[in-house]
């Protein structure tokens, strides 16, 4: 998930989804069970597996911590480098993994443990694989990209409502600005076209061949121009009044699903979940149509376990298991989040799901096809980093505080003090 990737950030939740007090890695219960503790930064549907699992291993207790997406990442950073701290088994999202699989000796190697690397799509595992040939993380999902919209606000603005007619409205960003533009002129009050000048941003930045990151590791935010462009059309965006100027996952944005504060949003496969969940009152109300571009990535995730773990072939096993086909089927029907193997696309359990929250859009069809038509990017060592910073940028513009060329100039600044040596 993202969520990913970005995953800006996720609201910290700071709560224990399957309970108990924060123990370090390998502990154990009261009444001598082995205790795993699984660390991740949203949710990841695994409560009802985990319920599972144990009932099939009665010596195991799953243990789950979820905090904010940031927080994860700098903690786990900070308990490897300290050689203490960690959960036995850890989530990555995607734009973080390159910075881990550096640290690539701080973690199991799967292959040691039978894992083919080759049931994942080529460039998900790559993403995961360290250049001496460890694999360090199992694939969770990809945020294969669409666009999910609100019929029932596009009929009221005069828009068509058909998945098919409302893809060709926008066969590009440009075509979708404009469709903003035709929106707004006739929208409900107190809408917007989107929410987040940010999650623009991110949708078109993954579709671009090169990233913030090119494949020798320098970062190239400043000289890539696919990284201006994806930027000035998110910022043209924000300057037609499109957006409902919200900031990625925080409470206000919840509640702007809650409230139907806006009529689109850049939906990778995980993002049809976060929708249900902060506003189940609108179920039908939204459908789901290929975004502009035709595909992209944004966000998925792996699981990782440190050697820190002292229950390392445990946590190992309970890694395999929640990544395996029959849980990743059982996910996507019941969580959205798309699988990383290329095996399940072409399962009828998956190709043929339709989601009734969505107006019966044929999930399965839609995310399956983006996925198999997006064109890898490479993730950088730093591209964690750098994508909160540039979308702090588009905010600021957003929210009126700087000029758009001010704000590329401090972007460019603060992603270089950020990514020095």
């Amino acid at each position: 998930m993202h969520t990913g990737k970005f995953k800006a950030g996720v609201l910290a939740l700071c709560l224990l989804a399957i309970g108990g007090a924060a123990v370090a890695a390998g502990g154990f219960t009261e009444s001598g069970k082995n205790e795993i503790v699984v660390d991740t930064f949203g949710d990841f549907g695994y409560r009802d597996l985990y319920a599972k699992y144990e009932q099939s291993h009665p010596g195991l207790k799953i243990v789950e911590h979820v905090v904010s997406y940031d927080d994860h990442h700098k903690n786990l950073q900070a308990h490897l480098l300290g050689g203490s701290g960690t959960g036995d088994i850890e989530a990555i999202e995607g734009g973080y993994i390159s910075q881990f699989r550096v640290l690539a000796d701080k973690f199991v190697d799967f292959k040691a443990y039978g894992v083919d690397p080759g049931r994942w799509l080529a460039w998900k595992a790559q993403q995961a694989t360290s250049t001496d040939g460890k694999l360090i993380g199992l694939g969770t999902d990809v945020g294969g990209l669409a666009m999910c919209y609100r019929r029932d606000l596009f009929a009221q603005a005069g828009l068509p409502t058909g998945r098919g007619q409302v893809a060709a409205m926008w066969p590009d960003w440009r075509s979708y600005i404009a469709t903003g533009k035709r929106f707004m002129a006739k929208a409900p009050r107190d809408v917007a076209w989107f929410d987040s000048g940010s999650n623009i941003f991110n949708a078109i930045m993954g579709q671009a061949p090169v990233g913030y990151t090119d494949s020798a590791n320098r970062v190239v935010v400043g000289s890539n121009p696919a990284v201006k462009r994806a930027y000035d059309l998110a910022v043209e965006a924000v300057q037609a009044g499109e957006s409902a100027k919200l900031t990625t996952f925080n409470q206000q944005w919840n509640a702007g699903f809650q409230r139907g504060s806006f009529a689109t949003v850049a939906c990778p496969a995980w993002m049809t979940d976060t929708i249900k969940q902060n506003a189940p009152q609108t179920s039908g109300k939204w459908d789901i149509a290929t975004i502009p571009g035709g595909s992209g990535n944004w966000g998925g995730s792996f699981l990782t376990v440190p050697k820190t773990s002292t229950h390392r072939q445990e946590a190992v096993e309970l890694a395999k298991y929640l990544t395996a086909p029959e849980q990743e089927r059982w996910i996507f029907r019941t969580q959205g989040h798309l699988p990383s193997e290329p095996a399940l696309y072409t399962d009828p359990a998956i190709v043929g799901y339709t989601n009734p929250f969505f107006n019966n859009a044929p999930t399965g069809r839609i995310f399956t096809t983006a996925a198999r038509n997006l064109r890898p990017q490479y993730q950088g060592p730093k591209d964690g980093d750098i994508g909160p910073l540039i979308g702090l940028g588009i905010n600021r513009v957003d929210k009126g505080r700087q000029q758009p060329e001010q704000s590329w100039r401090q972007v460019l600044k603060d992603v270089a003090n950020a990514t020095e040596p």
